[in-house]
């Protein structure tokens, strides 16, 4: 579009104006806070909107010239051609010669000799004219300018820059966020980023897992760890959330360090675990027996071995095998001594025809029996009974020697019978001899006499 100063000669076409309003009114601004020119930004809109260059710059356009604000812009225009009518039918005028500039204008068209002073409105060539942000290029286009990489952007150095169409825009990288024009770093442990342990670092964050946890590929969760894969007990392992426990074999109990198990020292829990000797093993306890006995099936109490069934004793054929708790003793045979014959294998007898008789027990009689060290008093350990009865006789049972330490006494049960009670413990081993005497006694024939029995009492060494 050419304009002639002198006389406003306007020598266009519609065409060519409308083009140049399009060419403006197409021009859209950047996107972020820095807007281009003939843009500002408004707060509350949030966005950049067009600059009135007509109402705010005073005496934009000079002469009789008129300023129409545009999108981005402004344009001085002739008066006069600002007032006339826009026609439908000016693709009929003749198209505009562009004259080339090395030979000049046609005399037509020749300007009024140039003056010093430029003049007040902008002198439209063959080149497009580009807005702030865009950069006319050799074929005539105007080319974005990238702020960021020509460094002409004011982004603060905390910021990074974005290049936009005609502009730029300021962020944050990764891990910052914009808060009064500066980024700031975002602490992302306050949002739970990470499942277990959390160390914020600037721009980023590190998550870690507690002890017994490993992290996952997904660098956030956590999931655990099989310790026991590893074997860290001695004996059996259980594994746990986070961690794992150590168990022992029956017989062993767990260390100070949780790991290893040591011998448990059952013998140690009770002197009554074993009826004689306990013995510990590793992982166990035996009980051990003294001579003469044997460990019963319960692995604890102590039988007595009865040699005399066995065999295993040392008595002669002559002799008799007594069996008693925890031994064995070989009694000789019988020897009655004068003035008493045998008259059985353990009984001897003093004949009432005998005068050295006389004043002496009618009969005697042996028997042996065993006692354990020990046992519980009072406690009945022999029977004594009348085996003949005569009219208008009683009966007085006592012991006659051997109870030296008194721990037996006779308890009468009837009138012809009485027993031996253990009154005081016994220990042995010890060999008691005690002669029960029974007394007849009958007034009616004015008879008195007495029979023994000679009992020999083997203690045992041990209380069972």
């Amino acid at each position: 579009m050419l304009l002639e100063r002198r006389g406003f000669r306007f020598c266009s076409s519609a065409r060519m104006l409308a083009a140049l309003v399009c060419i403006l009114l197409c021009i859209q601004p950047g996107h972020g806070q820095t807007c281009t020119e003939g843009f500002a930004y408004d707060r509350r809109a949030r966005q950049c909107v067009d600059v009135d260059e007509c109402r705010t710059m005073p005496d934009v356009c000079r002469g009789d010239m008129r300023c129409v604000n545009q999108n981005g812009g402004y344009l001085c225009l002739p008066r006069n051609l600002y007032n006339q009518p826009y026609r439908q039918e000016t693709p009929a005028l003749p198209e505009p010669a562009y004259p080339d500039a090395s030979v000049g204008f046609p005399d037509t068209f020749l300007p009024d000799p140039p003056r010093a002073v430029e003049p007040s409105y902008p002198r439209v060539r063959t080149t497009a004219q580009c807005i702030l942000g865009y950069a006319a290029a050799e074929d005539g286009t105007c080319n974005d300018i990238d702020e960021c990489e020509t460094n002409s952007h004011h982004c603060n150095p905390t910021q990074v820059c974005i290049n936009t169409a005609g502009g730029y825009t300021c962020s944050c990288t990764e891990g910052y966020w914009l808060i009064g024009g500066q980024c700031q770093d975002i602490d992302e442990c306050r949002y739970g980023y990470c499942q277990q342990l959390c160390a914020n670092v600037p721009g980023s964050y590190s998550c870690s897992c507690n002890p017994g946890f490993i992290l996952n590929p997904d660098s956030r969760t956590c999931q655990d760890v099989d310790e026991c894969e590893d074997e860290p007990c001695s004996h059996g392992c259980f594994n746990t959330y986070g961690s794992y426990m150590c168990n022992c074999d029956e017989g062993f109990e767990l260390a100070s360090d949780g790991t290893t198990c040591i011998d448990l020292d059952e013998c140690s829990f009770s002197e009554f675990l074993c009826q004689h000797r306990c013995v510990n093993t590793p992982g166990s306890f035996s009980c051990i027996c003294p001579s003469g006995y044997y460990v019963f099936e319960d692995g604890r109490t102590c039988e007595d071995i009865n040699e005399c069934d066995t065999g295993n004793n040392t008595c002669t054929t002559a002799q008799v095998c007594f069996n008693f708790q925890g031994g064995y003793t070989c009694l000789d045979p019988l020897q009655c001594h004068s003035p008493y014959v045998e008259v059985s294998d353990n009984q001897c007898m003093c004949s009432a025809e005998n005068p050295a008789c006389r004043d002496k027990p009618f009969t005697i009689l042996y028997r042996h029996m065993d006692l354990s060290s020990g046992r519980s008093v009072p406690a009945d350990i022999f029977q004594m009974q009348a085996t003949t009865r005569y009219p208008g006789a009683f009966y007085i049972f006592q012991i006659k020697s051997g109870n030296d330490g008194r721990e037996f006494y006779m308890r009468q049960t009837s009138n012809v019978s009485a027993t031996l009670v253990l009154s005081r413990p016994i220990t042995g081993p010890r060999e008691v001899v005690l002669d029960l005497e029974m007394v007849t006694v009958n007034n009616v024939i004015n008879f008195r006499g007495s029979s023994i029995i000679r009992v020999t009492v083997f203690v045992s060494e041990h209380p069972f």
